[in-house]
């Protein structure tokens, strides 16, 4: 008998979750029973507030109503990964571990400029959001979207599929014409309102998970927030991926083997009523995971 192990993906701002689609496979491929918000920040119940309590909610009540039959692993892209260690941090008895996918964890004097800059009004002025907020949302038709980032420099990069999931999961028909299913509005907000009490949170609330991290080892986000906050976190299990903080949609299967050989190195740790024991009573590979 084979065991599904629960696992929830959050994903990157502005990207659904069906971008994710090719790794999705793959995850379920590997034994694990993938569930994601589509978008977040969407949902009216759950706005988009300072340091993300209610994008936090809006994950642990998906988590609480998934019908998982057990705690999940969390793993999670850019905001996405920020949303899973948030949910770890309030709500541990629903997870297993976090990997976290080009999120790097802010920290000192970085948390608190970005406090400084959200509490003057300035953050626009610095953040993505000065970008998005500007972002061309409408096209022709799905031909002319797709045409429209397969030019652009970062979306050449990507695995051809995995564009075409996004088109099909990022816009959608309205009008006669192709729109942005993300609204560009809550995409700026999330820029605009990014974390910076993650260092009184670790404080106050210890990790009670494993968490690892995969980082692009071109990623300019990981240059500007630096290492130190997440190398505390991690305990050290740190793995790196070619490319930059997109990585997972510019090499999307070695992104799902990098997060695969996490996760069953967190079982192996969490001993014989762990999944991966399940798995090996049924004759199943454990696969490759790095050192825990």
């Amino acid at each position: 008998m084979s065991t599904s192990i629960p696992l929830v993906f959050s994903h990157a701002n502005g990207f659904p979750a069906g971008t994710y689609r090719l790794l999705f496979e793959r995850l379920r491929a590997a034994g694990y029973d993938v569930r994601a918000i589509e978008k977040l920040g969407h949902d009216p119940r759950f706005p988009v507030t300072s340091n993300w309590p209610h994008l936090r909610d809006q994950l642990i009540d998906f988590i609480e109503t998934e019908a998982l039959g057990g705690p999940a692993y969390l793993v999670g892209h850019s905001l996405g990964g920020f949303l899973s260690l948030l949910a770890c941090l309030y709500r541990p008895d629903l997870v297993r571990g976090v990997v976290l996918l080009d999120s790097p964890v802010i920290h000192g004097v970085k948390a608190r400029g970005v406090q400084f800059f959200k509490a003057t009004g300035w953050i626009s002025r610095i953040s993505p959001g000065k970008i998005s907020r500007q972002r061309r949302n409408v096209w022709t038709s799905a031909d002319e979207a797709h045409a429209h980032f397969a030019a652009k420099p970062n979306f050449a990069r990507w695995h051809p599929q995995v564009l075409r999931d996004y088109i099909a999961a990022g816009t959608y028909s309205s009008g006669g014409q192709h729109a942005l299913s993300f609204r560009r509005e809550v995409e700026t907000e999330i820029y605009d309102t990014l974390p910076h009490h993650f260092p009184r949170l670790l404080r106050s609330r210890p990790l009670q998970r494993p968490v690892a991290f995969v980082g692009g080892t071109r990623s300019v986000e990981v240059r500007q927030v630096g290492m130190r906050a997440t190398q505390q976190v991690t305990q050290g299990r740190i793995s790196w991926i070619e490319g930059g903080h997109l990585y997972p949609f510019e090499q999307p299967l070695e992104t799902v083997d990098a997060v695969v050989g996490w996760l069953r190195a967190f079982e192996t740790a969490q001993g014989p009523d762990s999944p991966a024991a399940a798995r090996a009573e049924t004759g199943q590979p454990p696969g490759k995971g790095p050192s825990i």
